[in-house]
């Protein structure tokens, strides 16, 4: 069984990373080794030259791997973080669904894959979980 009982638990514990959900991401989805967190994108999260910021797409990806994180151990933090832009989201909407790979004594690796509404394939990130 994982830290929070249920997804409003986490919602709830969540609601506190106030930078995550005031650009207005949500978590959908929470299993015990998987997760999905989503944002609507507004024009508040692009950049000069009108395309989504790299941060905003960060944010989401690290906002996934965080919630994950905490539901199988609490508290955890980010050890090491890497990212890869696939692709610039032609969409409305982010999707970054988190998947736990490993699960060890002190740390975790989790991969998140961020995919645009259009199933576009926008971002691979991968972190490494240090539990406390």
């Amino acid at each position: 069984m994982g830290t929070f009982s249920s997804i409003e638990e986490a919602r709830e514990f969540f609601k506190n990373d106030r930078f995550a959900t005031n650009a207005g991401i949500r978590i959908d989805e929470l299993n015990e080794d998987s997760c999905q967190c989503s944002l609507t994108l507004t024009d508040d999260h692009k950049n000069a030259v009108g395309g989504v910021m790299g941060g905003v797409m960060f944010t989401l990806a690290d906002f996934s791997f965080a919630v994950l994180s905490n539901h199988m151990h609490s508290p955890t933090v980010a050890q090491q973080v890497s990212i890869n832009y696939l692709s610039a989201p032609k969409g409305e909407k982010l999707i970054a669904k988190a998947i736990c790979k490993k699960n060890g004594r002190s740390s975790s690796i989790i991969n998140v894959d961020v995919v645009d509404d259009t199933g576009r394939d926008i971002v691979q990130f991968i972190g490494t979980g240090f539990k406390l």
